[in-house]
């Protein structure tokens, strides 16, 4: 399942998952877009989201960016 979401990185609410009104996810991380630590935040928060492992979930376009695909792979 592909997944578009956008990003929020150095967010000071915290992290977590929010649904948004045109179908994709809002991804909320503390960590800054910076050496792929939001990246791996990302991973980590969907495969919560999602109650898969971290491996099941992967970044299939927009590594650099704030709009990503996400597959999760069930």
């Amino acid at each position: 399942m592909k997944v578009s979401i956008k990003v929020k990185p150095s967010s000071k609410k915290g992290s977590f998952v929010q649904p948004s009104l045109t179908g994709e996810l809002l991804v909320y991380v503390k960590e800054p877009a910076q050496k792929g630590k939001a990246n791996q935040a990302i991973i980590k928060i969907l495969a919560d989201y999602y109650e898969v492992s971290k491996t099941q979930v992967r970044i299939v376009s927009g590594h650099t960016n704030r709009n990503k695909i996400v597959e999760i792979i069930v």
